[in-house]
């Protein structure tokens, strides 16, 4: 393996080098109750914080991560070949100011990147729980911050903030723990799943379910599903551009291996999809994905009702972000946040950011997201010291 050096030039504007941390809570018999029904334990979590906390921990961010992310959020790791997945929005003096606030930020449960998951041993059986794993939701990845944020001494968030599936999980955080949470930053998101985000996610699904290394879960000792899982990926990188940013990149240029045969990579395009799909392969895992896009699909901040009435009990303010071109989580459904937000008397404030990046944008966006999160948080920064 090629272990690659971080240069010092790529220190220098970023937080240098971050370590994750772990904690582990929830041991037999005080395990967590989850949504399903079923009891897990132990649970441990993987993190990351970034800045000082002060005296009494007021200035404390959780970040919460999109379907793919983990807990690396900022800063860089011994060996990475490139910085967290939100680096160009935190450190000193961006839009997350780590000279001014604290940031933390986990991998959800049900992951593969250090918190408890199908990949995770089962403390039962030694061996990897697989598709034995119970099924979480959005909720439960919420409680087990929550635990988290005990463990740090955080009763109460100056912010939360996260896009896409992060997005729902800052949804969760106002209407579960409204009284724990200051200010709110939703950004590409929906309150839950229109019937075609669902049909997506169901194809990246029944991909890896129709790779037979699948083996109904138990694939660890053996071959990975790699090629259900690429493809998998792939469908979601489609759902992540818009028209406007594939024609941009990609064209209709010819690939770079040419047509080995009359079905082979002929497009430019076709080589970008292929190399997302096998580098994924390399760094998720297929039954997590399972279980986490399951867990989108599924959650539902109305709770089945209205969400304006979840929001009643809401003291915070909240900021809405969208992009023109996002097809896979269009503006309507942020839109329709802020409705409920003002029917419930919320303090909120809206943007639709112009973009040709499609859902990418929460990513790519970055100047015009740091000059909105930046005087938002300043304001609730401002708010909270002089209360």
């Amino acid at each position: 393996m090629v272990v690659r050096i971080v240069k010092e030039a790529e220190l220098k504007d970023s937080l240098g080098i971050v370590v994750t941390e772990s904690y582990t809570f929830a041991d037999p018999p005080e395990e967590l109750i989850l949504d399903c029904g079923e009891k897990l334990g132990p649970i441990t979590v993987a993190y990351e914080t970034y800045g000082t906390p002060n005296e009494d921990r007021s200035n404390a961010i959780l970040i919460l991560h999109a379907f793919s992310g983990d807990a690396h959020a900022a800063g860089w790791h011994e060996g990475d070949r490139k910085p967290g997945w939100w680096d160009d929005m935190m450190g000193p003096g961006r839009a997350f100011d780590t000279e001014r606030y604290f940031v933390v930020c986990s991998n959800v449960l049900g992951g593969c990147k250090g918190t408890t998951g199908p990949s995770s041993l089962n403390p039962e059986t030694g061996k990897p729980y697989g598709a034995g794993f119970p099924l979480v939701s959005i909720p439960d990845m919420v409680r087990v911050q929550a635990r988290l944020l005990d463990k740090l001494g955080i009763e109460k968030l100056l912010a939360v903030a996260g896009g896409s599936m992060g997005g729902q999980q800052v949804l969760e955080w106002l209407v579960a723990y409204p009284e724990r949470v200051r200010s709110a930053i939703v950004i590409a998101t929906a309150a839950r799943h229109s019937p075609q985000q669902i049909a997506f996610n169901e194809v990246g699904r029944q991909a890896i379910l129709a790779d037979p290394n699948w083996n109904e879960g138990q694939y660890y000792s053996g071959e990975q599903p790699s090629k259900g899982l690429g493809v998998a990926r792939m469908v979601g990188h489609i759902t992540y551009m818009s028209d406007t940013s594939m024609a941009f990149k990609f064209g209709r240029r010819a690939g770079a291996n040419g047509k080995s045969h009359p079905f082979g990579t002929g497009f430019e395009v076709e080589d970008y999809l292929q190399h997302k799909g096998l580098t994924f392969v390399d760094r998720f895992d297929a039954n997590s994905y399972l279980y986490i896009t399951r867990a989108i699909d599924e959650y539902d901040a109305t709770g089945g009702g209205n969400l304006a009435e979840r929001f009643e009990r809401l003291n915070a303010r909240v900021l809405v972000l969208s992009f023109k071109s996002d097809w896979l989580y269009p503006s309507y459904q942020s839109r329709e946040i802020v409705r409920a937000c003002k029917k419930a008397g919320v303090d909120v404030t809206y943007c639709e950011i112009e973009s040709t990046y499609g859902h990418d944008a929460f990513l790519l966006e970055v100047e015009a997201q740091s000059n909105l999160v930046s005087h938002f948080l300043r304001r609730a920064h401002t708010a909270g010291e002089g209360a």
